[in-house]
């Protein structure tokens, strides 16, 4: 069983086969779908299952913090279902791919105090922009 599912599971999440099909289409690393394409992928798996359905099924993981919503240049937002585990983001600028990358250092301590303007920094989201392999050959 994924992660995801067995976090779902032990917070008591109702599993129904929808929710189910949708929690199994966001396993896997660098996964970072839209909504139609995990539409496509569960009615792959369960063909009566509604874009209604994908939609309210996503809002409510993201509303749970078990999915984040990341949003790229180049395509439409995207389903990252890596939210426990702090990372930022490696976008090709050509096709919209998405990486999820863990470089070191603390991006908070390293924003020095004059450029935080008084905030108080709760976290940060930072995107790598590049060009990966595939389109880097073609």
């Amino acid at each position: 069983m994924s992660d995801l599912l067995e976090r779902l599971r032990e917070r008591g999440w109702r599993m129904t086969a929808q929710r189910r099909v949708v929690a199994e289409v966001l396993v896997g690393e660098h996964v970072h779908l839209t909504a139609d394409e995990i539409h496509a992928r569960a009615a792959a798996r369960l063909p009566e299952i509604s874009r209604a359905t994908v939609y309210n099924t996503l809002g409510e993981l993201v509303s749970l913090g078990e999915v984040i919503e990341v949003t790229t240049v180049k395509r439409a937002k995207t389903y990252d279902p890596n939210a426990h585990r702090p990372h930022h983001h490696l976008v090709c600028v050509h096709c919209g791919a998405v990486r999820d990358v863990h470089p070191t250092g603390n991006p908070i301590s390293d924003l020095p105090a004059s450029e935080r303007f008084g905030f108080t920094l709760r976290d940060a989201e930072i995107t790598y922009r590049g060009v990966c392999p595939g389109c880097s050959a073609g």
